[in-house]
């Protein structure tokens, strides 16, 4: 009986070590990604880390080429359409309590009340998410993370990084990343309870069906692009911008891919003062 006592004992102790530790390195990378944000990457140079990121960038590619993306194009020609659909429904019906909260950060009451609602709905009606009962009620999804929380409220990207296997990211979207993992993210939470097999089968399960998704994608980007490592980090930090701006092109990115060929195609036009 003692002997129980302690063991449960034991895993409290922990699992309330191991909370701890998650928010302390929640806190400390926003404290670092803050600082660093303003300084680390200039207007002039979006990717100060350019050495380091072509580096992680090829080794992501090796690793996708040999192992990841023949994993996801068996996935893709072995189970069907609707099994694929229903499990991309339910990792993205999971990813509603992040966009919820970040809703609620964001001052979006609107959004937020929508969002909560598509989630009961689809984990309901839609059993567990696997139907997306919400989108067949024309009820609109939002995408919302702690990266675009912190740009919302005036966090500029700062350095421009790409992670390991995860892919394109900036210092400030990595520590989105972090808080909303540790926060709101539920494959994270069989952790807290000790059963880490299952949520890592979770996460491999979500990396999978992402890979999927951008199987398409990333075979353009490839036979498209002489220099895929810049095209695909120009085109995360638009996008990122955009998401950020609810849908806009921010006009800062507009300027500099047109500007130089409106002023070469009608200089006089540019320089009119009426204009």
């Amino acid at each position: 009986m003692m002997k129980s006592e302690e063991s449960h004992n034991s895993g409290s102790c922990m699992r309330t070590k191991t909370i701890k530790k998650y928010k302390v390195i929640i806190l400390t990378t926003c404290v670092l990604t803050l600082a660093m944000s303003s300084g680390c990457a200039t207007q002039g140079n979006k990717d100060p880390l350019e050495g380091l990121n072509r580096g992680v960038y090829k080794f992501n590619d090796v690793a996708d080429k040999a192992v990841i993306k023949p994993v996801a194009t068996a996935y893709k020609t072995i189970a069907p359409s609707p099994i694929r659909t229903g499990f991309n429904n339910f990792f993205n019906n999971l990813g509603s309590l992040t966009t919820v909260l970040n809703d609620l950060l964001q001052l979006k009451l609107a959004s937020a009340f929508t969002d909560a609602g598509r989630f009961v709905i689809n984990s309901t009606f839609g059993i567990a998410g696997f139907i997306d009962v919400a989108s067949m009620d024309k009820i609109k999804n939002h995408k919302e993370d702690f990266g675009q929380t912190l740009g919302y409220w005036g966090v500029g990207s700062g350095a421009y990084l790409v992670l390991p296997l995860l892919g394109p990211s900036s210092l400030r979207d990595t520590t989105g990343l972090i808080f909303d993992t540790f926060t709101t993210d539920p494959i994270t939470y069989p952790r807290n309870i000790g059963q880490i097999r299952l949520s890592n089968q979770l996460r491999a399960a979500q990396f999978l069906d992402k890979r999927t998704e951008l199987l398409t994608a990333s075979d353009l980007v490839d036979e498209a692009s002489l220099d895929p490592y810049a095209f695909t980090r120009d085109a995360y930090l638009q996008k990122r911008a955009s998401l950020i701006q609810d849908g806009l092109v921010p006009q800062e990115l507009i300027k500099d891919d047109y500007d130089d060929a409106e002023t070469v195609a009608d200089p006089v036009k540019t320089d009119n003062p009426a204009r």
